[in-house]
Order: C-alpha cells, then sequence, then structure tokens
C-alpha cells in the first residue's frame, strides 16, 4: 500500500530500473536496502534525489510515502504526524526546514518516533546534515547520525547513456548522435533533459517520427 501526502504522486519513471548509477553505486545500493539506520542523500539539484526517494516508495512492499518539506506552502509541522506508523518514509528537500525551528522540532519527534516503531526513513537534501545551519541542537545531532550520501554529477558519456535509458523506458529509441546533438545544445540539467526527452517523445509519436537530430532540430526550432 502507497500512502502518499498533500496529493504528491509518484512519478511513474521514478524507479530504480531506470536509474543511471554512473559513480553512485553506493548510495543508490543504501537507498535499496530493505532495512537500517535512517539515510541521509546529498547532492546539487538534478543529481537524482527524488527519483531515488520515490523509487525506494515505489518498491516498498508494505507501506511508504513520499514527502516533499516545504515550511513556506502552508502546510503546518503536524502534517509529518503519523507517517513514523508506515513502513518507509522519504523526505525530501530537508535544508528548506532550517531556520523553521517548529519544523525542525516536528524532524526530531519523526526521528523518535520512527526508530521506536523501526520505520525505515530516507531523507533528502541538497547539503550533507552538518552543513545546514539548524537552528536546533537536538535534531541537528539526529540528523547527522543518518547515514550520509553524496549524489555526485554524471559525466558526459553516463549523461548521454541516462537520456537514451529514459526514452528506452517510454519504448523509443534515442540515437547516439541525437544524444549527444541534445548535451551540446540543451542545458545539462539532468531534469531539464529528462523532461525535455519526455516532451520528444511525445511530438515524435504525434508526427509519427523518430528521434532524429533533423526532427528534433525542426521540434525545438534550434538552427
Amino acid at each position: 500500500m502507497k500512502q502518499l501526502p498533500l496529493n504528491v504522486g509518484l512519478r511513474t519513471a521514478s524507479i530504480f530500473a531506470n536509474f543511471h548509477v554512473g559513480p553512485n553505486s553506493e548510495a543508490v545500493a543504501a537507498v535499496q536496502c530493505a532495512a537500517g539506520i535512517p539515510i541521509w542523500i546529498w547532492g546539487l539539484p538534478a543529481t537524482g534525489k527524488t527519483h531515488l526517494l520515490q523509487a525506494a516508495c515505489a518498491q516498498s512492499a508494505g507501506a511508504s510515502a513520499y514527502f516533499p518539506l516545504h515550511p513556506d506552502s502552508g502546510v503546518p509541522p503536524e502534517a509529518l504526524d503519523g507517517f513514523e506508523r508506515l513502513d518507509l518514509f522519504c523526505v525530501d528537500d530537508l535544508e528548506r526546514a532550517a531556520g523553521h525551528r517548529d519544523w525542525e522540532k516536528a524532524l526530531f519527534k519523526l526521528f523518535n518516533a520512527a526508530a521506536e516503531s523501526r520505520t525505515r526513513l530516507i531523507f533528502a537534501a541538497r547539503a550533507a546534515p552538518a552543513a545546514i545551519d539548524w537552528g536546533l541542537a537536538d535534531w541537528a545531532s539526529r540528523a547527522a547520525s543518518s547515514a550520509v550520501y553524496q549524489l555526485r554529477p554524471l559525466a558526459d558519456e553516463e549523461r548521454i547513456d541516462a537520456l537514451r535509458m529514459r526514452a528506452d523506458s517510454r519504448g523509443m529509441e534515442l540515437p547516439l548522435e541525437t544524444a549527444e546533438y541534445l548535451l551540446r545544445r540543451m542545458p545539462r540539467d539532468q531534469k531539464v533533459l529528462f523532461d525535455l526527452i519526455d516532451a520528444l517523445d511525445d511530438a515524435a509519436l504525434a508526427a509519427q517520427r523518430r528521434l532524429t537530430v533533423p526532427f528534433v532540430r525542426e521540434a525545438l526550432h534550434l538552427g
């Protein structure tokens, strides 16, 4: 059973099978593990943090939830109450809680309650817990006790492999020359590139065309 807060659904493409591991095999293996101490993964934007958290929920055999933390959204810290009863709870964007004492208290409470009920926790943030300016010392200590893994950006060759894997997961072939063309002409942000592949895939299906360089150039109005 999957339990999802705030009407946040899991992206169907966010599974381990189409995550290009690259230099992050240790972090991916830790997230895939069925049990253990809380995991904290961190890295620059678009390194795959959200993908891994959602993939963990998709793989979970028990009750699980993915929660993107956004203290300025109007959602109260009490929204975290009760998730310690799940088998797996994944919390994204933890750096946003820094300086929000009520949210840090809620995370501290969640951490302790999850330990008692043996709920597995996976956290994600843009920095390691020790590098974030927390206001609550008790929560800073709990966060730092997690098993911490950094997600590193992919090299260009790995980005190309990841793009072709993304297209393949949608049932489309992305020729090597087309993937190389996209990497030369578009931003190297992995999320931007993946969203672009999805859009090009839809356009190619509608036009009954292959993802060739001429088609991509035409679709994106590139000279």
